[in-house]
């Protein structure tokens, strides 16, 4: 009967034209605090600009560091390093706001779970940055030195016929490059948390993952093919590491439903 009350009670609360103005208002409100906090956090980002800049960097430094040829990144016009230090301030304020958007969002749905419902939401918002994280890790020290490499392949030294191609990287291009791909990286292994939340309500199971691998497979590497550079490197990087965690996706979607037919069981 308890349970009951507690779902009509909530039931009631959603229905109620004044509840909703009030969760309209709180949603407003933790919006706007996680907008101030990526504003605050772009504020300090831009002062620290250089030094983001700097650690940016440092996948292209350390992958021609032995090179014999002279290596420099140039700009072409006068405000490109300005922008991109505009740029570099708005990825670092949105690398860091996200954590905290999504703890606002959970803390305007929580009042409206059960705590079971709680402890099962938990482990998706951890989760969910120690991927991106990881994804954005892959990137920096796998991915982009092993594509510098594979770009500065194709360079020539030249001839008494032929001119030398020579590798002159802008700034703004290899900050561009590399920020979309930590981004990209790291909400494409988001993919776990995805497949999980769809599996929890009901929309797939582990069969269903199973049977659909081979257009997943097709998918994938499409979509690795869309958001990397048109290279083998980045795609391969990209696409594996994805169908890794497709695999172990199904894993845990299996695990998930042999503990929920358990504690049916247990209620029955």
């Amino acid at each position: 009967m308890t349970l009951v009350r507690k779902k009509y009670q909530k039931k009631n609360k959603m229905s109620n034209p004044n509840s909703f103005t009030s969760h309209f208002v709180e949603l407003r409100s933790r919006l706007i605090k996680s907008i101030v906090f990526i504003f605050a956090a772009f504020i300090i980002s831009y002062i620290f600009a250089e030094q983001i800049y700097n650690f940016l960097v440092e996948p292209y430094a350390n992958a021609v560091r032995d090179d014999q040829n002279s290596r420099r990144l140039i700009f072409t016009a006068l405000h490109e390093t300005f922008i991109t230090y505009l740029k570099v301030a708005f990825f670092a304020a949105i690398f860091l706001g996200s954590p905290v958007l999504i703890i606002q969002v959970y803390k305007f749905i929580a009042p409206g779970l059960y705590n079971n419902e709680k402890k099962a939401l938990l482990p998706y918002l951890i989760f969910t940055p120690i991927l991106f994280l990881f994804g954005g890790f892959l990137v920096y020290y796998l991915i982009m030195p092993l594509a510098i490499k594979f770009f500065l392949s194709f360079e020539t030294i030249g001839s008494n016929t032929t001119l030398p191609i020579q590798l002159e990287a802008k700034v703004n291009e290899y900050l561009s490059l590399i920020m979309r791909l930590i981004f990209a990286f790291g909400i494409s292994f988001q993919l776990p948390i995805l497949l999980n939340l769809l599996a929890k309500i009901g929309v797939v199971n582990s069969l269903y993952l199973k049977k659909t691998r081979r257009y997943v497979i097709v998918i994938i590497f499409a979509a690795a093919a869309i958001l990397t550079p048109p290279d083998p490197i980045t795609q391969i990087g990209l696409a594996i590491p994805l169908l890794l965690l497709y695999e172990l996706s199904i894993i845990t979607v299996k695990f998930t439903e042999k503990k929920d037919k358990e504690k049916e069981i247990e209620d029955a």
